[in-house]
């Protein structure tokens, strides 16, 4: 074999450059498939639970279709990443996620029985939970505090205002003096209360609501408080550590002159003392 075949032959073999390398490299957004998932198997035992074509069922439907969207961006993701998109739909059995991401838009609501098939998303990412990426992934959150910090602080926002909204929904549907009566209702009212603003105009009546206004009231002036912490870190910027000064060098020819004056001095010095004793 010549060596422009053995060269071609090698660059045949090379595996090409993986596209969207965040997919397995960034832990942030593994974070976010993973907290995602499990939110949607817990929102998925909820809609189960709820009475259907109820308001607070609607709310639920309507964010288990949200996260579907976002389930069928990273499957197609998954998809164009690799060379071949076999590896994926049937070695890392992507089948499962495209079932699991089936949004229900009122067609039937028998197919979200399909998102159980999300466990297999857990399955894939239980690798963030073994000891040694858990050491690895505490070592990068420390060593990048404001980015995760910020990214953190998004998520719980998230999560409160999905939570907050559910439950307040159905506290308030069950009380006929209550004003939040839909879904839009209860995520503006979230949105009002944790950013501390208050409007007024839509505010719980039953005591699980006013428990729910509690609950993200506090959230509310903990992420306000972060919030202003991470601006604060960006806009003001930290101070530089002194530069280490150099020692400075000395000549040998300093150092000589240095010693005939201090000579030229004793020899002063001497000859008054003379004088003194002489007079």
């Amino acid at each position: 074999m010549t060596a422009a075949s053995a060269s071609a032959h090698d660059q045949n073999d090379a595996t090409p450059p993986r596209r969207f390398a965040f997919l397995q490299t960034s832990n942030t957004y593994s974070i976010f498939i993973l907290v995602l998932t499990i939110l949607s198997l817990a929102l998925m035992v909820v809609q189960f639970l709820l009475p259907p074509d109820s308001e607070t069922w609607k709310l639920v439907n309507l964010y288990n279709n949200l996260t579907c969207i976002i389930f069928l961006a990273d499957f197609a993701l998954h998809m164009l990443q690799g060379p071949r998109w076999q590896d994926y739909f049937f070695g890392q059995r992507g089948y499962f996620d495209l079932l699991g991401s089936i949004p229900n838009f009122g067609f039937s609501q028998y197919t979200a029985i399909l998102r159980i098939f999300r466990i297999s998303r857990l399955l894939r990412l239980r690798r963030l939970m073994n000891p040694a990426n858990r050491k690895l992934l505490r070592e990068e959150v420390i060593n990048n505090r404001g980015a995760y910090a910020l990214f953190f602080t998004l998520m719980l926002v998230a999560l409160v205002i999905t939570i907050g909204s559910i439950m307040v929904l159905f506290f308030e549907s069950q009380s006929p003096d209550a004003n939040i009566q839909d879904g839009g209702d209860a995520v503006w009212w979230c949105f009002v209360t944790i950013t501390t603003v208050g409007y007024g105009d839509r505010f719980p009546v039953t005591e699980g609501g006013r428990f729910t206004g509690v609950f993200i009231m506090a959230a509310g002036v903990g992420v306000i408080g972060a919030l202003a912490s991470i601006l604060a870190s960006i806009l003001v910027p930290q101070p530089k550590e002194p530069e280490p000064q150099a020692p400075q060098s000395i000549s040998a020819s300093a150092v000589e002159q240095e010693l005939a004056a201090m000579k030229k001095e004793l020899g002063a010095l001497r000859e008054l003392l003379e004088q003194a004793r002489n007079g």
